[in-house]
């Protein structure tokens, strides 16, 4: 089967040649769908070598949805042909935090699962789950557009369900940067929570447009501008939520402009950016948090707000001879969603 591959630590992954895998014991093999091109894919792609023991070559791709194609011995639950969602961050099944269902935080793995740290991912015609509980039926969705669910979806739909507490009659919540992930968590914010406001900003006027359209209640380009227009609406009190979905330097200095006391600033982008902490900045009490992914069950949740036509991630496909061009648009910032790889010819 052909399957995109990182070769060597920063050099272009390749299109490579390599057997279909056979399912042992309790794993199951899944016909990829689509496979989502993260961000996170380019910070890997462009990282030195770790130091650690993960292995290349190994198939990038950790947002991947497809059909059931083969179970393994013991493997239950699902039939050859079920289309499926895969939880990515593989945790050990074992641990107190995977027992909890939060295997993004699993002690021994550290979550790490499909198209990270060596282990082989969905962009190739096939992906092989280590376990059955790493699927979620998708019912009438098709793979191929679902298959973002799975990260870009779960990381928005788990940043804002920490907050929903925050977020009654009359809040703000601020979306830093309206790329996919922004996408989806202003859809999330309309459909989970009870804010008045929710504010996109991002540098493209292109992607404030499709907030708009997303659900934002103001959209403002990025700048001192877009900070003095949320402390005005605010009554110079910030908001509830900042969402930085960036993560660079300049957007966390402006989460921490617009952040108000006793609130909740949380940084979902790897921008690598750090930010500017003293006795007065964030505001006091203002909880900074870094959360990674999501819990299992949440992705069954997700997926039920997808059903229900509540969230929609824009989608542009291509082909997997194509995934080196797909991620090279994701890099310049032409991709107003996510591009979706589909192996299947």
């Amino acid at each position: 089967m052909r399957a995109f591959q990182l070769v060597e630590w920063q050099q272009p992954p390749e299109l490579r040649e390599v057997p279909v895998p056979e399912p042992g014991a309790g794993q199951v093999l899944v016909k990829v769908a689509g496979a989502g091109a993260c961000h996170s894919d380019l910070h890997i792609m462009q990282a030195p070598a770790p130091g650690d023991d993960t292995r290349l070559p190994f198939t990038l791709g950790h947002e991947n949805a497809g059909w059931v194609e083969t179970l393994g011995p013991g493997a239950t639950g699902f039939a050859p042909g079920d289309p499926v969602i895969v939880y990515s961050p593989w945790g050990c099944g074992l641990c107190a935090n995977c027992r909890e269902g939060r295997e993004n935080y699993c002690q021994k793995t550290a979550g790490l699962g499909g198209g990270l740290a060596g282990h082989d991912g969905g962009m190739a015609e096939y992906l092989l789950a280590p376990a059955s509980r790493f699927l979620i039926p998708l019912g009438s969705l098709d793979p191929r557009e679902a298959a973002p669910l799975s990260d870009a979806g779960l990381t928005s739909y788990h940043a804002v369900k920490r907050s929903l507490h925050l977020l009654g009659p009359g809040s703000t919540a601020v979306v830093i940067g309206a790329g996919g992930l922004g996408q989806m968590a202003l859809q999330i914010l309309r459909a989970l929570s009870a804010a008045t406001t929710v504010v996109a900003v991002d540098t493209d006027a292109g992607k404030l447009e499709t907030a708009k359209r997303m659900g934002a209640d103001e959209v403002l380009l990025s700048g001192d501008q877009a900070v003095t227009r949320i402390k005005d609406m605010t009554r110079g009190q910030g908001a509830q939520l900042v969402l930085d979905m960036v993560g660079v330097d300049p957007t966390l200095r402006m989460a921490a402009q617009v952040a108000r006391v006793l609130g909740h600033l949380t940084i979902v982008g790897l921008g690598g950016g750090a930010l500017p902490v003293d006795f007065s900045s964030p505001p006091h009490e203002c909880s900074v948090a870094s959360p990674y992914w999501g819990f299992l069950p949440e992705l069954i949740e997700v997926i039920t707000l997808a059903q229900q036509q509540k969230i929609k991630m824009l989608v542009e496909h291509f082909p997997l001879e194509r995934a080196g061009e797909a991620y090279q648009l994701l890099h310049d910032g032409k991709i107003q969603g996510r591009a979706v790889i589909t192996p299947q010819v």
